[in-house]
């Protein structure tokens, strides 16, 4: 807000003539009545440290010769469409940080566009990547096809893709020929996906497709981690679907509205569906017709979806081993098994690779914790991920944190002497997995660059395929908002809406007193009983 405060009152002092616009004057006035902007904390140098190694996981992993990122290591199976986008995300901020150069991560970047661009494309059953500019979910590794008859045309991790493809169109803005062909092939995928097609039952978008029996019965609709699919759907100049798409996506968000652990929020409970679209786009204080409704916008509904996962584990109704106000973080990752075992006298269901999560619906909890679930959440709720991350590296870091960072999750509940689907048992400490899962290390390594200095938020500011999407679905005010306009007017809680338009002040704040005060990190978020 302030930004655009100060363009509006240059703007006047330009053009003194103008002597009628007195809107931005009354602006200026509300900003001298907010309260000071508060000092962003450096974060320990445990996140410098997560920070590196999960880029590295990136660079090491990928395929140099095609781009594409496996879906897991070390066991790497697979390549993921989704990994490969948040593995384009992930290049900009190694060059950023001095990690590797920047002709390094062009070459790297031309490579991967280049393949998705060439690579075989049609309704075969084998021998392709992907149909209609949609692209199949999991790629052979080598070859960079279908890699089996139960992988879909996925929409979804589509989307994923394309944003790290949008991303590296932004970023990638010099003059060297190498950079200009980044931005015309990252135009000409973008372009091509065939959103309309997948609208089996319009407006609403299908979750996928297969060749053998066509289009999945499913659909995208009511809040989670698709909110990026229909915003990408809504830009696109070729194919973009109608306005009312977004309509038809929110029309169930009331299901998912209410009170879950004192806090009100739209709801979902595993935590990467109040991440992901959040990678690359801010959402601070721009609104749609539902959040202006609630007086809420996006950003903060996932800071209140994090404090509710972990005051969730502070009550911890299953009394699930080591659960507290710094161990937590449910989100979909690695688990044990597929079992029922007796735990504490009650037979409990174990799973292995699931959703997990805490809300009003879409619940599922076994024990197993990941930590990219609090992590990626940093930017929302510093003052409780902080501790949370260093108290997880403090306490399981001997077997939890390795070459690339976090594993994907452990379970100290699970001790069970039995075969297990993935992971390995530590004497005593419970079940730890063996993979780092792509599409968990992405948000920790992006959340962080985002908190350090907002990189991928700004780049993807600049790309006018997100603006249009996100203004076609009716999203208004903050950095949407043209320069000379004045913000809208806060309609209730001012200083509450003050401190979310000075950016993530309310955070930063809480943040700052934990950094200053060790001993009121543990209840500097104590929950106001009524994320």
């Amino acid at each position: 807000m302030a930004g655009v405060l100060a363009l509006s009152s240059c703007k006047q002092a330009e053009e003194p003539k103008v002597a009628e616009k007195k809107a931005p004057v009354k602006v200026i006035l509300i900003e001298a009545q907010l309260p000071p902007k508060p000092v962003k904390p450096p974060l320990p140098p445990l996140f410098s440290d997560i920070e590196r190694r999960t880029f590295q996981f990136f660079w090491d992993t990928t395929n140099e010769l095609n781009g594409l990122a496996p879906d897991r290591f070390p066991s790497r199976p697979f390549a993921s469409i989704a990994s490969v986008g948040f593995a384009l995300t992930a290049y900009p901020i190694g060059i950023e940080n001095g990690w590797v150069s920047r002709n390094q991560a062009i070459d790297r970047t031309l490579t991967t566009l280049k393949f998705f661009r060439d690579a075989p494309m049609g309704p075969q059953r084998t021998g392709r990547a992907g149909y209609k500019g949609f692209y199949y979910h999991f790629l052979d590794m080598q070859q960079g096809n279908r890699y089996d008859s139960w992988v879909e045309l996925s929409s979804v991790d589509t989307a994923l893709l394309m944003m790290g493809v949008l991303f590296t169109q932004s970023y990638y803005d010099g003059d060297d020929p190498r950079e200009k062909e980044i931005r015309q092939i990252a135009d000409m995928l973008y372009k091509r996906v065939d959103w309309r097609w997948l609208q089996q039952r319009a407006p609403l978008i299908s979750m996928g497709w297969f060749p053998e029996s066509g289009f999945i019965d499913h659909d995208w609709m009511g809040y989670n981690e698709a909110m990026m699919l229909y915003i990408l759907a809504l830009g696109s100049p070729t194919h973009g679907v109608d306005a009312d798409a977004w309509t038809s996506w929110t029309r169930t968000y009331n299901n998912d509205w209410g009170v879950y652990q004192g806090q009100e929020y739209l709801s979902f409970g595993p935590m990467f569906g109040h991440q992901y679209s959040h990678v690359w786009i801010d959402f601070r204080d721009i609104q749609d017709q539902y959040m202006r409704e609630r007086g809420i916008d996006y950003f903060l509904n996932s800071r209140r979806a994090t404090l509710a996962q972990r005051d969730y584990a502070i009550d911890n109704p299953m009394k699930w081993k080591d659960y507290g106000e710094n161990v937590w973080g449910l989100t979909a990752g690695d688990g044990p098994q597929n079992t029922s075992q007796e735990y504490r006298g009650e037979q409990r269901q174990f799973r292995h690779y699931s959703s997990r999560g805490a809300g009003l619906r879409e619940n599922f909890d076994d024990g197993t914790i990941a930590p990219t679930a609090a992590i990626s959440s940093i930017v929302f709720a510093p003052e409780v991920v902080i501790p949370a991350t260093e108290e997880m590296h403090k306490r399981y870091g001997d077997f939890l944190y390795s070459s690339y960072g976090f594993l994907d999750s452990f379970n100290p509940s699970f001790n069970y002497d039995i075969p297990l689907k993935t992971g390995r048992m530590v004497p005593d400490r419970g079940w730890v997995a063996s993979d780092y899962i792509a599409i968990d290390q992405g948000p920790i390594l992006a959340m962080i660059s985002n908190y350090q200095n907002e990189f991928v938020w700004n780049v993807m500011k600049k790309n006018p395929y997100i603006r249009a999407g996100l203004e076609r679905a009716g999203f208004t005010g903050g950095w949407l908002t043209p320069e000379g306009e004045p913000q809208p007017l806060p309609k209730k809680d001012e200083q509450a809406a003050a401190a979310r338009s000075l950016g993530m002040a309310e955070s930063r704040a809480a943040a700052a007193q934990a950094q200053q005060d060790p001993s009121q990190r543990q209840n500097s978020t104590q929950r106001p009983k009524p994320e």
